[in-house]
């Protein structure tokens, strides 16, 4: 039997918003403010795009009281809580539960990795802590090991385990996640994945595009379910600019893309720095292409539909 759908659609996985050394609270106003109105599915906050690394647990706090109070109980939450400490990933399990959101969304564990049995139990521990469903993030380019598939197998069988967001672009990785798909949502990581992942039977994606073009990949989104021929067209269109946001390491294109849409300043904590020249060529030719082609108003970045 499948679980709790924490969502269907696009997930916006937030920037932070900064401003000198401190997060720009006025700034992750208008941002969620502007998904709102673009009427995304959900917003993971505290992610990899939200540089959560260098974030202090004391910001944590404040990052997730304000976003449940800019969210105002109008698009669903889920807060990132992952760690490669367990205890560590329990204590943000508990602040997520308090402070109130939909899901939680837990990393795999970086750096020091662990056993087999030791992932399945820090999984099993943070599942049985949290009131609220959890997602698995799997993105080995970042945490240096792959969740196997031996490990999924026992995952699937924690009840509180719902969803699994994998970020991988490899149609045999994600045919083979698909598998587990009676028991657990499977979410695209990569927005290049998007249609491919929903129309071979996933659910969504947990985008970085969508913190600049939320309506272009809700639109995506909606055709992949609806109308393949469609969302094939939409997706060849947004596909340069959903490789150009990754030219380097996430989040520093998208935020270079959001400063150009009046969104946040182009502000990121080191060792993250503002993105190279080559990069912002880049990135300013697509968003002229998108402009010139009709997808996207700059003063708004709607999607003309």
């Amino acid at each position: 039997m499948k679980r709790e759908k924490i969502f269907e659609g696009v997930a916006t996985a937030l920037v932070t918003p900064m401003a000198g050394s401190e997060i720009d609270y006025p700034a992750l106003k208008k941002i969620i403010e502007f998904q709102k109105k673009n009427k995304v599915d959900a917003l993971v906050v505290g992610g990899t795009t939200a540089e959560i690394a260098t974030i202090s647990a004391e910001e944590r706090v404040k990052l997730f009281e304000a976003a449940k109070e800019y969210a105002a109980g109008e698009i669903k939450l889920i807060f990132g809580i992952g760690s490669n400490d367990t205890e560590k990933a329990i204590v943000n399990a508990k602040l997520a539960n308090k402070i109130g959101c939909d899901g939680v969304l837990a990393v795999t564990p970086y750096y020091n990795k662990g056993t087999q049995r030791g992932v399945i139990e820090h999984y099993r521990i943070i599942s049985e802590i949290s009131e609220s469903p959890v997602i698995i993030y799997n993105v080995p380019q970042r945490t240096g090991m792959e969740l196997d598939f031996d490990i999924l197998d026992s995952l699937v069988e924690i009840p509180n385990i719902v969803g699994i967001k994998e970020a991988s672009d490899s149609l045999e990785k994600l045919s083979r996640l698909l598998l587990y798909s009676d028991k657990l949502w499977v979410y695209a990581g990569n927005d290049s994945a998007t249609r491919v992942n929903i129309t071979s039977g996933g659910v969504g994606v947990i985008s970085v595009l969508s913190n600049a073009l939320p309506c272009a990949m809700r639109t995506l989104c909606k055709l992949s379910f609806t109308n393949k021929s469609e969302a094939l067209l939409l997706n060849q269109k947004l596909m340069p600019m959903m490789k150009a946001i990754f030219k380097e390491t996430n989040p520093a294109p998208i935020k270079y893309v959001m400063s150009a849409l009046g969104l946040c300043n182009n502000e990121l904590r080191l060792p993250l720095t503002a993105v190279e020249n080559s990069t912002r060529a880049l990135l300013d030719a697509e968003i002229f292409r998108l402009k010139e082609e009709g997808l996207l108003d700059l003063e708004n970045g709607l999607l003309n539909t």
